[in-house]
């Protein structure tokens, strides 16, 4: 997870996740900085009022009650400090006086902004905790395996705040073979999570009825026409795994996938037909066509969508060179189910190292390899071993 991301979640958390020591830690420190910054300027300054800011630094990461109890060493500190200064020994009080309601007076005004930030904090995580509920009921993790197929995912949403994104994937295993499909819906957010719940439903669906794959396109653009407001569309790939050697291909618009060999090389996967996106079909005429190519067990698919392609890096903002960097990284995810999934890691710990550790785009990574019958440590979707056929 991203540096960035991990503190959006502590926040989301209200810091909860912090020792107490830790999260008083800032205003303590004030409450040092004033004690020291008093006593080395000597008695003929009085910097004690500089404590007021300590309640106003306590509110922005303690609970009231432990903002109370803080503030209450500051207004010792406070009165120490005035002590020290000789304040009551030259006979007028009305400095310390006005010190010391000054800063009751913002002690109880920040308890009650904790009161309220821990308010909103908590309507905050509802909300996000019944959006990330609605993103994985949208969203199936697929198994390590489905049918031949070995598979390793990296998704990341880049609204934060409903952590649901506009990217989707679905990997299902049909009467007519192992299907995958990959998709960028228009938008993101959660203003994405309609039209992705209609894609992936009337595929779950085609999947399993309709043989070919334009055919299975079709029905989603139906289900899209008739379900989804006009001018929305999801860019897409699918892929189908029928017979082992080779991949049938769909391509709508969407970011071209990545064959990458044992050796290291890679390919990008060149379509002689590409095809309009889903929701857009009614504007040309024809139907979409597949493409076959090659797809050996040693061989790795690199599916992803634009917000990998699309990060701009941290030096010089250019975008992520997927076709050059892919290939060493994922070479050996043929090898094994951990193999795959050390693949897809390095794979995108270096697109975060590309960005400087932060996307600004949702991000979909998924790795497919089709291991050969004899292939070591290959598995079903129980967990049981494959027997090679004798």
């Amino acid at each position: 997870m991203p540096p960035s991301r991990q503190r959006n979640a502590l926040l989301a958390a209200d810091l909860q996740d912090l020792s107490l020591l830790r999260r008083a830690g800032p205003a303590l420190s004030a409450i040092a900085l004033v004690g020291v910054a008093d006593y080395l300027s000597g008695h003929d300054r009085y910097l004690a009022p500089l404590m007021v800011v300590v309640p106003s630094v306590a509110a922005l990461t303690l609970r009231p009650r432990e903002l109370l109890a803080v503030c209450f060493l500051g207004l010792m500190a406070l009165l120490g400090l005035s002590h020290f200064d000789q304040v009551i020994d030259f006979g007028d009080s009305r400095f310390l006086y006005g010190a010391m309601v000054s800063y009751v007076a913002v002690t109880a005004f920040s308890a009650w902004v904790a009161e309220l930030r821990m308010r909103r904090v908590a309507a905050f995580a509802a909300v996000s905790s019944v959006a990330e509920a609605a993103q994985r009921a949208l969203l199936r993790q697929p198994e390590p395996v489905v049918g031949p197929l070995r598979l390793a995912v990296r998704y990341v949403s880049a609204a934060d705040a409903a952590r649901i994104g506009g990217d989707l994937y679905s990997v299902l295993d049909t009467p007519y073979g192992t299907r995958v499909l990959v998709g960028d819906v228009r938008g993101k957010g959660l203003g994405a999570v309609q039209t992705a719940a209609v894609v992936l439903g009337a595929f779950r669906d085609a999947a399993y009825d309709e043989e070919q794959l334009p055919a299975v396109a079709g029905r989603i653009e139906a289900s899209m026409h008739r379900h989804v407001p006009e001018g929305e569309f999801t860019t897409a790939v699918f892929a189908a795994f029928r017979e082992p050697g080779s991949v049938d291909l769909l391509h709508l618009g969407h970011v071209p996938p990545l064959r990458v060999h044992a050796d290291g090389s890679s390919e990008v996967v060149e379509f002689a037909e590409p095809w309009v996106p889903l929701g857009l079909g009614h504007l040309v005429a024809g139907r979409p066509r597949t493409t076959t190519v090659p797809f050996g067990p040693r061989d790795v698919l690199v599916l992803c969508t634009d917000g990998v392609i699309e990060a701009r890096g941290v030096r010089g903002g250019g975008f992520y060179p997927l076709a050059e960097r892919a290939g060493p990284l994922v070479r050996e995810g043929w090898r094994s189910l951990a193999d795959l999934d050390a693949a897809v890691a390095r794979l995108y710990a270096d697109l975060l190292a590309h960005t400087g550790g932060e996307l600004g785009d949702d991000a979909l990574l998924l790795l497919v390899t089709r291991p050969g019958p004899d292939a070591p440590g290959r598995t079903g979707r129980t967990g049981e071993p494959y027997l090679a056929s004798p």
